[in-house]
């Protein structure tokens, strides 16, 4: 009897830490992640932190730890965002350089005019043709912008999802689909100068699924924005 008591006993104290593990990753992360800064250590630090801090601290401790928030990872949509900016981008350069043709033309029209009244028709062509133009490249360029914002967008979304899986450069890695989980931490921080400096730090996590060969990508908790609040 007292062995199953003992057995029950042990199985709740492993089970309380395997769920204490999950709920608070955040403390070991955090505990790693100071350690290093007091060595110096930016190698091990970029290993945590997106953009890593350098503070000279005496103590630090949590003081608050958002909600989780779960949501779809965006990284498909915001490559096929990026897709599709470009196609649109693409396509209206022949409309571009059309337009600039018919400019070139209407001008060689106006020089070749001997007439007061062609001189003044072609230049009618001239002032038309060269509206259609500007509105062709402001268009252009507003598609340019839309893709170039996209573009950067889907690269700094797959420089996180890669940073927290790990994988180092999956070729595949835009297609995967699940989840992302981030919480913000509060921390209260003295520095070795006697002040006290508060930080919120942004942290995620990504769980995907290659789903063609139905295989997991977990990834880790990792540390992506870090702001003086």
């Amino acid at each position: 009897m007292r062995r199953k008591s003992l057995f029950v006993l042990v199985l709740v104290i492993v089970l309380f830490s395997l769920q204490s593990c999950k709920t608070h990753p955040e403390q070991g992360l955090l505990a790693r992640y100071f350690d290093a800064m007091t060595m110096r250590d930016i190698m091990t630090m970029s290993t945590m932190a997106l953009e890593p801090m350098t503070i000279e601290w005496s103590g630090w401790k949590i003081l608050k730890v958002s909600e989780e928030q779960i949501v779809p990872a965006p990284l498909p949509d915001l490559n096929k965002l990026e897709l599709e900016s470009k196609k649109k981008m693409d396509g209206h350069i022949t409309p571009t350089l059309e337009a600039k043709d018919a400019v070139d033309f209407a001008k060689d029209e106006y020089d070749s005019a001997r007439t007061a009244a062609a001189k003044a028709a072609a230049k009618k062509k001239v002032d038309d043709a060269q509206k259609k133009f500007d509105e062709e490249t402001n268009l252009h360029n507003e598609l340019k912008k839309a893709y170039n914002e996209a573009k950067a967008a889907a690269s700094r979304e797959e420089k996180i999802t890669d940073f927290s899986l790990g994988a180092g450069q999956l070729a595949n890695i835009r297609d995967l689909k699940g989840t992302v989980h981030t919480k913000d931490v509060d921390v209260e921080v003295k520095t070795k100068a006697g002040s006290t400096e508060n930080w919120r730090l942004n942290l995620k996590m990504y769980q995907l699924k290659d789903e063609t060969l139905n295989l997991p990508h977990k990834g880790r908790w990792v540390i992506i924005k870090q702001e003086q609040i």
